[in-house]
């Protein structure tokens, strides 16, 4: 069954609460992906240019809703049903909705900035997905 990769901006406490619920938030979930529009956009890109220009946004929101300079941004990576996943209207281009709800099951992996303030994409560590309790370690 094919799967679509998205991309979720999570704040501290939207990681706190994953944990405690084995979910993502309320439907429909905020996300980015690989979308026609970013295909467009980048027309000499492959699947893996295309995910990293989503990640990125992905980042770019996750820096806008850390609050706090001093705190880590933290996107998460899963892979849900493409039925789900629908366009969103905004100025970026991977930006999606999933209208169902995102279990933790469905949850592969976490990016985090290494370091507390940082905004660039250089530095960024990679946990599984079974490592949650070391990504709330970590904030």
């Amino acid at each position: 069954m094919t799967q679509t990769r998205i991309y979720v901006p999570l704040d501290a406490d939207g990681v706190r609460r994953l944990a405690a619920d084995r979910a993502v938030g309320d439907v429909p979930v905020a996300a980015f992906a690989v979308t026609e529009r970013l295909e467009r956009m980048l027309p000499s890109g492959d699947e893996e240019e295309w995910e990293y220009a989503a990640l990125t946004e992905a980042f770019d929101v996750a820096d806008e809703q850390r609050g706090a300079r001093d705190a880590k941004r933290v996107v998460l990576a899963a892979d849900v049903d493409p039925t789900w996943v629908m366009s969103r209207a905004g100025d970026q281009l991977s930006a999606v909705q999933v209208s169902e709800p995102l279990p933790l099951s469905r949850v592969v992996s976490f990016h985090v900035d290494e370091t507390a303030g940082d905004d660039g994409m250089e530095d960024l560590l990679w946990y599984d997905v079974t490592e949650l309790d070391e990504v709330l370690r970590l904030l």
